[in-house]
């Protein structure tokens, strides 16, 4: 296994493994340790059919759940993140977020497998909130420690949310409904349950408040917190390539897409996997 680092606030390519193959104890260790180090691990020259992907997720742990989208038909366990070349709705998932924060366990990981890749565009940019969170004033970072931050879904898959029902158009199968506008409050500042490292847990996607703050405070803060978490040191700009699978940490990261691919398909089947 070569593991080839970014350069970047994380992130690692990694050669020299067919994850179609056998999935040995000594194999998967290592994936495991070089994914906590780098956060995100990028599996160059894959040929992964949704067997195999299936097969990779549950060695990394249990299946979670992804409670808007429907599955590929057929599956259980893969949503495909798609877009066709002539759509014209609005990007997916273009804001920053950690998969589904809005949870009561929020997924430990997500798996992209690349399934057709267009020839420009389209990469993937991950913020590193570790990496965030240490770089601040220690009397700011303690500060934050007292926060609790309210988690939502409303604002995108609620019924009048951005993936609501007035979103005509778009090809990915999301199921909108009433359960997003439940909410859940997690620390501001989580440790990491394998690292121990202090991660800054919100984001302007599903961060939609803090306990005991007014709307405007909470608002103040979040877009503070966000404006520094936007400064380019604690990013990572992945771009895809075919036969690439990747797998990131949801519980330090945040994550967005970006466009740039008008005019060409593109589809990744993604599984998360749960705490």
């Amino acid at each position: 296994m070569i593991i080839e680092p970014s350069g970047q606030a994380c992130g690692a390519t990694v050669r020299g493994v067919d994850l179609a193959g056998e999935l040995s104890p000594i194999l998967i260790a290592g994936i495991q340790a070089a994914w906590l180090e780098h956060k995100v691990l990028a599996f160059a020259d894959q040929r992964m059919d949704d067997d195999a992907l299936e097969r990779f997720s549950l060695a990394m742990g249990d299946f979670g759940d992804d409670p808007f989208f429907d599955p590929i038909e057929g599956r259980k366990n893969i949503a495909a993140i798609q877009r066709e070349a002539d759509e014209k709705s609005p990007l997916f998932a273009e804001q920053w977020h950690s998969d589904w924060s809005f949870m009561e366990k929020p997924p430990k990981a997500t798996c992209l497998m690349a399934v057709e890749i267009p020839p420009v565009g389209g990469d993937t940019m991950f913020c590193d909130q570790a990496a965030a969170f240490a770089a601040m004033p220690e009397t700011r970072k303690e500060e934050l420690r007292q926060i609790k931050a309210v988690h939502s879904a409303r604002r995108g898959y609620a019924p009048d949310g951005l993936y609501g029902d007035n979103d005509k158009g778009r090809s990915m199968a999301i199921r909108p409904g009433e359960a997003a506008m439940a909410t859940f409050t997690h620390p501001l500042i989580k440790p990491h349950p394998e690292t121990g490292k202090e991660v800054l847990f919100c984001s302007i996607s599903y961060t939609i408040g803090f306990e005991g703050m007014d709307e405007m405070a909470g608002m103040q803060l979040l877009m503070e917190l966000h404006q520094w978490c936007e400064q380019e040191w604690f990013h990572y700009r992945h771009k895809w390539e075919p036969g690439m699978l990747v797998m990131w940490d949801n519980r330090c990261l945040n994550h967005k897409a970006t466009g740039g691919y008008e005019g060409h398909r593109r589809e990744l089947h993604r599984t998360t996997i749960a705490a």
